[in-house]
């Protein structure tokens, strides 16, 4: 059988939907995304079932993003939950028909304790509706589920809307990539952002000098274990010897190769980076220039170290 046809059909309405939410978004979503903007607290999702899974995306996204929040679970919220709330806390609320019991019952609460809320809901006159400060409209045609009942392009809508109140909250605030390594310091991307070149950089160099022997360099980029050898006179940097040009060295003069120094073969005037520059400059260099390994040098100028990235 060819499941094909079903999963075709589920990504065109997936993307009508897509369609229909982006040709119906109103004022309300900007006046969403001040009020989160101007919310001197947090912004709190709650919401039940898979309304829930969808609202705790949207906040691992948010404060991701510069967005401080947090999910509630509106249950849990009758039993001591309510004490996480701050007056000056945005909520939003998730439910498609907008009379879900355990949501709806969360509204007297918020109202008393001051809260704005915003509601994403399928239906602009629901008790949700109703009660609230702002309405997001996540209506759909039909439910992608052959029988119409199983939330499916409903949570997908959601999610998007979600995603977009994000991404609007990132331009407002002029979010930078740098901004986003700080709440993900153990990831590759904080690696990159925030540690400098001095902190991963080789210290232990392979040295070779203007007049080391073919054989001589061979042993010292052996030794060094980088495939590179630093060529240095006086303290000064000269050149760099890759496997490259030991390569292109042999197939030009053969067994003549031998016969060379560091200073014939090397590659005068090698890239350089000041090591208190970031590691993803470096990066970015490396990948302009189509190099593996980058010499760091000191504001001075003097050499320190040497970086090294994979292809």
């Amino acid at each position: 059988m060819n499941y094909l046809t079903y999963a075709n059909d589920t990504l065109s309405l997936y993307s009508q939907a897509i369609t229909r939410l982006n040709q119906s978004l109103s004022e309300s979503f900007n006046q969403a995304v001040d009020l989160i903007l101007n919310c001197e607290g947090r912004v709190v999702v709650a919401g039940i079932g898979k309304s829930g899974l969808v609202g705790k995306k949207m906040v691992a996204t948010f404060a991701s993003t510069g967005t401080p929040s947090f999910f509630l679970h509106p249950t849990e919220a009758f039993h001591g939950d309510l004490g996480m709330l701050k007056s000056m806390d945005v909520v939003i609320l998730i439910s498609y028909s907008g009379e879900t019991d355990d949501v709806n019952k969360l509204i007297p609460s918020l109202q008393n304790f001051g809260n704005k809320i915003i509601a994403m809901t399928g239906n602009p006159h629901s008790t949700l509706a109703q009660h609230s400060d702002i309405v997001l409209d996540i209506s759909i045609e039909r439910e992608a589920c052959p029988n119409n009942l199983a939330p499916t392009t409903s949570s997908l809508i959601t999610m998007a809307l979600g995603d977009a109140l994000a991404i609007a909250l990132i331009k407002a605030r002029d979010f930078k990539a740098e901004d986003f390594a700080r709440f993900h310091p153990g990831g590759s991307l904080g690696r990159k952002l925030l540690c400098r070149v001095r902190d991963v950089m080789q210290k232990k160099l392979p040295i070779a000098m203007l007049d080391s022997t073919f054989s001589d360099c061979l042993n010292i980029m052996n030794e060094g274990r980088m495939g590179v050898a630093i060529v240095m006179q006086d303290e000064q940097l000269k050149g760099i010897i890759t496997d490259g040009d030991i390569r292109r060295t042999l197939a030009k003069f053969g067994a003549q190769s031998l016969e060379k120094t560091a200073e014939d073969i090397m590659t005068h005037q090698p890239k350089t980076i000041v090591d208190t520059a970031y590691l993803a400059q470096a990066e970015e260099l490396m990948k302009e220039k189509h190099i593996h390994s980058l010499i760091a040098i000191t504001e001075e100028g003097k050499v320190s170290g040497i970086v090294e990235f994979a292809s």
